[in-house]
């Protein structure tokens, strides 16, 4: 609730009337393209651009293990912190290199 006056002066009430949702994305950018190929992976919270076709395949298999994860889990992106995202990023990039 805010308490703000018109410019009569008179005390205006405003009152939410909705919370606003928090959002949460990831956001990949590859800089080693050599060619000359324009690359733009979209999904339900990240999107992946740029990158040569291996960078961007890595970051489209990272993406999606995150959200596998977040899923088995029963979180979304939002309801991580950053520690446990980073934790989350680091074991997908660890299941990818193996």
């Amino acid at each position: 609730m805010a308490t703000l006056r018109d410019h009569w002066g008179e005390t205006i009430v405003v009152k939410a009337t909705q919370k606003r949702r928090k959002t949460a994305a990831l956001l990949g950018v590859g800089l080693d393209a050599d060619d000359e190929q324009k690359r733009l992976t979209r999904g339900k919270n990240y999107v992946l651009v740029g990158g040569s076709e291996d960078t961007h395949a890595v970051m489209q298999e990272t993406a999606l293990k995150v959200n596998e994860h977040l899923d088995r889990v029963g979180k979304r992106l939002e309801d991580v912190s950053v520690t446990e995202l980073r934790d989350i990023c680091h074991e997908a990039r660890d299941s990818i290199s193996q």
